[in-house]
This record gives structure tokens, sequence and C-alpha cells, in this order.
């Protein structure tokens, strides 16, 4: 029987740190003088009451003997009920939202997206556009640690490719749990506060450097004006790429680099390949507008640069309309969007490491078609992968993109015009940011779509975050049934 204690509990305890980390937006608030404070007091007390007051009534179990399926409901409970209490503050004070708009920014931050549908970001308290960084990262926190221990276990997309012995099942896991989100929380803030530093001191302010370094961090993408980083072209733009890509490789690596494997990163398969990618990209798209639309050299390149690799991470900033350099640049950032970051790491979308499967695994069905009586294996990183694995890649890409063709279908029938509802399904359901079309606003706001149309995307968004099979299970009758 499916015992709800250990979510209750864990879910309480999430709302109480939610709760408590809005007194740095109003602190921020009420040293500005502004009264928008009162509405992160009045929201702070109630998630701190309420989370409180539910992992009181859940603290009678032993959480070590949480089940995987009780792990399935925590994961897509903590993604879809904590960005409730994230949006609170959204209603109570500015910018005074509806409940619908209000969840959508929430959900957007924490699955660390990056679509907004604030317009006059410039013009908002302080302190509501902190939040906003604060809630994708400690989104992009969560999916680190969720993805190095949670979905592996849950045999998620191939996920358990990177169990090792002491993995297999949650009651194993959970001592270890301790350890492994101290050393991802030192790195996390780690680059956090470095990235903070290097954006001051090439010329944002505390806040600005601040909350761009969190969602820079998280590959989330919100921003503190409707400008994006174009607000701030110039060497910030270098910055970023440099640490985008950090956030978007695997962060057991730089734990690894803290203990002396100083080679750990490169190492890495998935590392080198995505590395290479961003490079062939990056490329791609600076050839083009240099020989083609004949674009000066290092504008070219810094802008090429960053609006692919924010794309390609999902970060979603923007410095430049990528739409005006042509059709190709265009679908280089589409496909790029599609492929995202690494593994265990803050990135999105369908990630490198299942790309990486279905190549080898392709590989290997045309050597069998050449030699039928070989014996092969697909490998990687020099570790046979197992067929549950290539199974379980394989699955996961067919379902990513089918879902993606019925959420731009579905938004589609809401009434948009075909470029805005495919590139929101993509930007949806692969948490990239922005998305293109007519019904988007200047700013990059998408105010305006229909309210329907909002809550496919918010479903897109929390299934695209969390590995889609993990999310889809709980529609199953068998899942329920145990």
């Amino acid at each position: 029987m499916l015992d709800l204690r250990p979510v209750g509990y864990v879910l309480g305890l999430l709302t109480i740190v939610m709760g408590l980390a809005m007194v740095f937006p109003m602190a921020l608030d009420l040293a500005d003088g502004n009264p928008n404070w009162q509405a992160f007091a009045v929201s702070g007390a109630v998630a701190v009451a309420l989370g409180g007051s539910v992992s009181l009534a859940s603290a009678n179990f032993d959480l070590k003997q949480m089940s995987v399926r009780e792990a399935f409901l925590l994961t897509t409970a903590t993604w879809s009920v904590l960005p409730l209490v994230g949006a609170i503050p959204f209603v109570l004070g500015a910018p005074d939202v509806t409940l619908t708009d209000a969840y959508f920014e929430a959900v957007s931050g924490m699955t660390t997206t990056g679509a907004t549908v604030f317009p006059g970001l410039d013009d908002l308290p302080r302190g509501v556009n902190l939040w906003r960084g604060i809630l994708q990262w400690l989104g992009g926190l969560g999916i680190v640690i969720v993805a190095l221990i949670f979905l592996p276990v849950m045999r998620v997309g191939g996920m358990q490719f990177f169990r090792s012995e002491g993995f297999d099942t949650l009651g194993k896991v959970l001592p270890r749990t301790i350890d492994i989100s101290r050393g991802l929380f030192t790195a996390y803030v780690a680059l956090t506060i470095a990235c903070a530093i290097t954006y001051g001191a090439l010329g944002m302010d505390w806040y600005e450097a601040v909350v761009h370094a969190l969602t820079t961090l998280s590959t989330g993408g919100f921003s503190t004006t409707d400008r994006s980083f174009a607000a701030f072209s110039g060497p910030a733009e270098y910055a970023a790429v440099v640490f985008m890509i950090l956030a978007s490789v695997p962060f057991v690596r730089f734990i690894q680099i803290a203990n002396g494997d100083t080679w750990a990163l490169l190492r890495d398969v998935q590392v080198r390949a995505y590395l290479r990618w961003i490079g062939y990209a990056c490329g791609a798209v600076i050839l083009w507008r240099l020989i083609v639309l004949g674009h000066d050299l290092e504008p070219t390149l810094r802008e090429s640069a960053f609006n692919v690799v924010t794309l390609f991470t999902g970060t979603g900033y923007g410095s430049a309309d990528v739409t005006s350099w042509g059709s190709f640049p265009f679908a280089v950032v589409f496909i790029v969007g599609l492929i995202g970051g690494c593994t265990a790491s803050t990135g999105c979308s369908v990630k490198v490491f299942r790309y990486l499967v279905l190549k080898e695994a392709l590989i290997n069905q045309l050597r069998l078609l050449v030699s039928p009586r070989s014996v092969t294996v697909p490998r990687l990183d020099g570790r046979a992968i197992d067929q549950d694995v290539v199974d379980s890649v394989i699955t996961f890409t067919v379902l990513f993109f089918l879902t993606l063709a019925v959420s731009a279908v579905a938004l589609s029938l809401t009434g948009l015009e075909p470029q805005t509802a495919i590139t929101a399904a993509w930007t949806s359901v692969a948490n990239i940011g922005p998305a293109f079309g007519p019904e988007v606003g200047p700013s990059g706001s998408m105010e305006g779509f229909p309210t329907s149309a909002k809550w496919i995307m918010i479903f897109g968004m929390l299934v695209g975050r969390l590995e889609l099979l993990a999310v889809f299970v709980l529609f199953t009758a068998a899942f329920w049934r145990g």
C-alpha cells in the first residue's frame, strides 16, 4: 500500500525552506521602503506554518523505508506543489496577477524554464525579481539532486546507467544522500558566488549580479529587466557563456575535482561531446553571419556564442533577436535547444547522454546487420550499455518528441499562430525559456497567451523537467495498485 507519510514529511520540510527563503526578498523590499515586503512576510509565515503542520502530521515513519513508488510521487509533488507556495507573493503583492499567471511564473522558475508572463520587469519591486531568481536557483539545485539520487533508482529515461554499487534501492541511497547533497550544495554555492563576483566586476550592480548569478547557475534565465542580457552586452556575455556551460555539465565532476581529480571533467565522454557540439553550433552560426550577412567580427562572435549557448543550455537569456539572423541560424538554435545539457546538471531537454546512447545503439545495430553472427554490445565511456538502458532511452526520446508534438497541436488549438505554438511547446517541454511569434510580447512576455495555453505550457514544463516518465507513470492504474 502506498504510504503518503514520507511524501508529506519531505514536502512539508521543503515548504518550510521555501517560506524561510522569502526572508531575503522581504528584507530587500523593506530596505527599499517598498510596502511589497508585507506580501513576502505573510506568504513566508503561511508557508512555514503549513509546512510545519504537514511535517509534524507525517513524522511517524522511517524515511529509509521509502519505496520507489513513493519516490515517484514525491518527485512530482515537489515540483507541482512548491510552485503554489512560491506563487503566493505574486498574488498578495506585486505584480498582483491572477493565480494562473502567478503559478505559471513560479513553475517556470522552479523548473528553470525561464518563460515569463510578467511584463514590465524593470518596474517591479526588487524583491520580486530576487524571489524569481531564488525560485530558479532552488529548482536548479533540486533537480541536480533528483538526477543523481532518485532518477537512477527509479530507472527513468536510462538514468539507471549511472547507478553504482549501493544505489540499487532507496534504502541504500538515503544514508549517502546527505554526503552527496552536501558536496553538490557546496559546488553549486561556490560557482554561484564566483559568477556573482564576476558579473559585479564587469559592471553589474550587486543586485543585478546576484539575481543573474542565481539564474545563470540554475540555467533558468530570469532577468531583472525586459531587455534581458541585452542590457549588459559586452564582457558580461563572455562570462555568462562560461558559467552557463559550467552549470550544464555534471556537478559531480566538480566534487571529484575538489577531491583532487583534476581531469575528472574532461575525461567525461558526455562533457567532451557537449563541448564539441557547442563548438560546431557556434561556428556554424558565426560563419553564416560573417559570410552571408556580412556582420562585424567581434559583435558576431560575442552575440552568436552567447545566444547559441543560452539556448543550448536551456538558460534562455537573450541579447539579440536571433530570428533576424535568418532561417539557418534560427534552425541551429532550435535544434540545440532539443539537445540540452548533460545529465546531473541544471541543463534541460533530452540531454547529451541520451543522444550518445542512441548513437552507440545505432552503430551496434549496423554492425549486427553486417555481421549477424558477431557478439557485440554498445559501449559508452568504456562501459557496456545494458539493453534496459537502451530501451529506456528510446522510450524517453520517443515520448519526449511525442509530447512536444501533442503540446504544439494543443497550443495551436487555443488560437496561437503556428510559429508561436511550435516554439511555445519547444520552450516548455524542453525547459528553454523564450518563444517566438506574433503573440509573444516585445519583451518576450507570454502574458497575452490564452489561459488554456498557459496551463498546457505549465504541464509541459513540469513533465519536461521531471524526465516525463516520472510524471506519466502516475497516470497508470498499475502505479496506484502497487
